[in-house]
């Protein structure tokens, strides 16, 4: 049967691939049509004209350039789909709007989901049966239910243990216990010019107090100027029945131009593409040594579970009522949790509980977390400044350079602004504090929401950082866009 079906398609679909497009006639009358012109067939000739709009019986009939598949009936390319697994429907509802409609069909995704779960999976009496004549109209509750049916068949024994939230950082205590209970991983997908694929499992994942920092190290790893996207995904390893594991994309970087220079040593270079890729290129060959990413613990057990393999996991936008009778709503409440670490230690982890705005200035909202003049606020760092790194045959250390992780919360101690990113130290032109004896260094870290400010001295006779100055900026479209206000 299955071999018939096949057989039947590809014969149908070369013979539709023969027929070349009818020629207009002349206008003039009587003109007779040149030989090496065929003509369709009859049959086909019978479904173009009817197909036609009445109020132009005369209209010049072009044979429309695309794909031959489009001139088929919904109801047989919904047959032909009805053969389809779940993440071929996804790649093809992204090749036109006729695939995307027929793809997201609530009877297609209805049979997917009866078929992998059958009548077990949790309130499915809740959703509609989906009509019968399908191609009509698509609600998208089949789709969405089969996603998180996919994804949540583990994670609703665990979700008890997500509901401990610390106070502190806004997030599930039990983050990266639950991922390493449910198996969570993250492959790299690296595509080059030449039209190959490369995917790439991790070699470390190193867990810390809101993040994860992941990275990827292969000995066939390509050129850096040959790669025209990165792409992150996440998957659980294990799955029931040995069907495929569902990948769910998070990241794609596109542009590979774009990069900024974070340090050097004097094996690798180390390069940031910004969202969040940290690529390290050996020095004098322009081959990539590793790639590494820090990814933030806010709902990264759904971003990486509940994508799908074109689409990222998007964060169901909640409205809020702005509160006219305070003029400063949105402005105030804030409480920060900050953690500067690299791949092995953590050089500063500290909560702010109270963090003041000092003004609206230049299209951003200033929050003062350490002020140079304050000096019971400053903090000393447990640890040197540098990010250890390591290949397949290699490792070492580039000084001046960690990763940061910011977590601001607002006034009911809900994530609002949530950051992982590589950040570098750089030595001041002119001393940045009278008060003390050492070498003065600046921090900056700028992001597409925001900027991180900090100033530090080095101590010489203790050996360690001290920050003294910390400022964090806040785009205030982001404010207004999370307050409903308009300042």
């Amino acid at each position: 049967m299955a071999a018939g079906r096949g057989e039947f398609y590809r014969t149908f679909a070369n013979a539709l691939q023969r027929i070349e497009p009818p020629q207009p006639q002349s206008r003039a009358r009587g003109k007779p049509v040149p030989k090496h012109i065929h003509r369709a067939p009859q049959s086909l000739s019978k479904v173009i004209k009817a197909d036609q709009p009445k109020e132009l019986p005369n209209r010049i009939l072009k044979f429309p350039k695309r794909n031959i598949l489009e001139w088929l009936p919904s109801e047989i390319l919904m047959k032909i789909m009805s053969y389809l697994d779940a993440t071929s429907l996804c790649f093809l509802s992204n090749v036109n709007k006729l695939f995307c409609h027929l793809a997201n069909d609530d009877l297609l995704w209805h049979k997917i989901y009866m078929t992998e779960f059958g009548v077990f999976g949790s309130s499915w009496r809740d959703f509609p049966k989906p009509r019968l004549t399908s191609g009509d109209s698509s609600t998208g509750l089949w789709k969405q239910k089969y996603f998180k049916a996919l994804a949540g068949q583990d994670l609703d024994h665990w979700r008890h243990e997500l509901r401990d939230i610390s106070p502190y950082t806004g997030l599930p205590r039990q983050t990266a216990h639950v991922l390493r209970i449910l198996d969570v991983n993250w492959h790299l997908r690296i595509l080059n010019y030449f039209g190959q694929e490369l995917t790439l499992k991790p070699c470390n994942v190193y867990f810390f107090e809101t993040s994860v920092i992941v990275r990827w190290s292969s000995a066939c790893l390509p050129f850096f100027n040959q790669i025209c996207a990165l792409e992150l995904y996440g998957l659980k390893k294990t799955y029931p029945n040995k069907r495929a594991p569902w990948h769910s994309l998070m990241m794609r970087q596109d542009k590979m131009k774009h990069t900024r220079l974070i340090g050097k040593d004097r094996q690798i270079i180390l390069l940031f593409l910004a969202p969040g890729f940290l690529i390290g290129i050996w020095r004098g060959q322009n081959v990539i040594a590793f790639i590494m990413v820090c990814l933030h613990f806010y709902q990264l057990l759904e971003r990486s579970l509940f994508g799908s393999p074109v689409s990222p996991y998007f964060e169901p936008t909640v409205s809020r009522v702005r509160d006219r009778s305070d003029p400063q709503y949105g402005l105030h409440g804030y409480s920060l949790h900050f953690v500067l670490h690299n791949t092995g230690t953590q050089i500063m982890s500290e909560y702010f509980p109270d963090v003041p705005c000092h003004s609206v200035t230049e299209g951003s909202m200033v929050l003062g977390v350490i002020y140079k003049n304050n000096l019971s606020n400053h903090r000393p760092l447990s640890g040197n400044i540098r990010l250890p790194w390591k290949s397949e045959e290699r490792e070492g250390s580039i000084e001046n350079c960690c990763f940061m992780t910011l977590t601001l919360l607002d006034e009911s101690q809900n994530p609002f602004w949530c950051v992982c990113s590589p950040i570098t130290i750089a030595r001041s032109r002119r001393p940045l504090s009278f008060d003390y004896n050492g070498d003065h260094f600046q921090m900056d870290c700028g992001h597409p929401e925001g900027r991180v400010k900090m100033e530090l001295v080095w101590l010489h006779e203790e050996k360690q950082f001290v920050l003294i100055n910390f400022t964090v900026l806040v785009a205030i479209n982001k404010v207004n866009k999370y307050f409903c206000t308009n300042y």
